[in-house]
């Protein structure tokens, strides 16, 4: 009897994704089919950033962490702006909610739970505090610029920039992001590589053989096609989505919960895997590198978007979530400045998770 190769999900999942999407574009979905198409885009998402972290480990730390963080806001950003092209004036506060709840899911639930998780295994998480600091310095600056400024301006009524204003928030958080970059990857790369408790780097030697060159071209084919059938199946859901949030009279915030949430779950196992491992740094690089990528790289796309988007971009915070930005922004800090963290400082990034998305379901 003949035997036919198996073929790996990761393979597989992109491939059937891409066919569920020629079926169902630009048709009404029944229930049964809402639930396969979110399927194939739940897989779609995992495959991608699946393909991401192959990527990433052929190129080595810190590189993989940003290409994983960039991979992960490339999909926010389509999602958000199909989303935002089919909402109408609804989803104005769609890019607000969806970076917010990413800020929130990385800062305090990624963080949290690798502290720990590690804390668990080994007692104390280690951490390189000078590479993590300038990290939760350039997220707290960003979220600021682009979040809280717009609430306080007054070129324009409401919680939104003029279009100066939101060119020069735009500018403002390509060029922190790309410094950022720059610092991580070339003039202070040994600050996000993962030390030991004694301070002394890691060596990479326990990882895993990296794959080869051809995988890699492989993954990044595959993570191509994984992106377009993400984005494509999200505007086949949007009217589903919409429709079960109104359903279940929840605020309209909660569906860039939903997306952030989404989004961020393949790289929450990513980072609690680094964390496993004892590579806290890894951890913590991937949760504000993504944190910061979604803001540096999500405004200025959704800016760029907005000349053709109807309706306002409203970007301003509410009271309730700018008082939960700048508590996480302080307890951030004690944590990160010893370079160390225990139990305690995991359990209390994740309290403060809970409290956000209790407060998204019931405002």
């Amino acid at each position: 009897m003949i035997r036919l190769p198996a073929v790996d999900w990761t393979v597989a999942v992109p491939l059937l994704a891409v066919v569920t999407l020629a079926l169902t574009w630009g048709r009404g979905l029944s229930a049964l089919g809402a639930v396969v198409t979110g399927a194939f885009l739940a897989g779609g998402v995992l495959a991608a950033v699946h393909h991401a972290e192959v990527i990433a480990h052929r190129v080595g730390e810190p590189f993989g962490s940003l290409i994983l963080a960039v991979a992960v806001t490339v999909i926010e950003v389509a999602l958000i702006v199909s989303l935002m092209a089919s909402g109408g004036p609804e989803a104005s506060s769609l890019a607000r909610d969806t970076v917010f709840a990413a800020v929130m899911i990385t800062c305090n639930g990624i963080v949290g739970l690798s502290l720990l998780v590690a804390a668990v295994r080994r007692k104390v998480a280690v951490f390189n505090a000078e590479g993590t600091g300038g990290a939760l310095a350039t997220v707290a600056t960003l979220a600021v610029l682009s979040l809280v400024l717009p609430k306080f301006t007054t070129s324009t009524p409401g919680p939104v920039f003029s279009a100066p204003q939101l060119g020069f928030a735009a500018a403002a958080s390509l060029g922190l992001y790309g410094l950022f970059v720059v610092t991580q990857t070339i003039r202070h790369r040994d600050y996000f590589l993962p030390v030991a408790a004694d301070g002394s780097l890691i060596a990479d030697g326990e990882h895993a053989v990296p794959p080869t060159t051809r995988q890699a071209v492989a993954s990044l084919g595959l993570l191509m096609v994984a992106l377009v059938a993400v984005v494509g199946l999200a505007k086949v859901e949007s009217p589903v989505i919409e429709s079960a949030v109104t359903a279940a009279r929840l605020p309209q915030s909660v569906v860039g919960v939903v997306i952030a949430l989404l989004v961020l779950l393949p790289e929450t196992i990513a980072a609690v895997r680094a964390a496993r491992r004892d590579r806290v740094q890894i951890s913590l690089n991937l949760a504000l590198g993504s944190a910061m990528a979604s803001i540096g790289l999500t405004i200025p796309t959704i800016a760029v978007a907005s000349f053709w988007l109807d309706g306002p971009l409203l970007l301003g915070l509410d009271a309730t979530h700018m008082v939960l930005l700048g508590l996480t922004v302080a307890v951030g800090t004690l944590t990160v400045v010893p370079g160390r963290a225990t139990l305690l400082q995991g359990g209390v990034h994740l309290a403060l998770l809970a409290c956000y998305l209790f407060l998204a379901v019931s405002p």
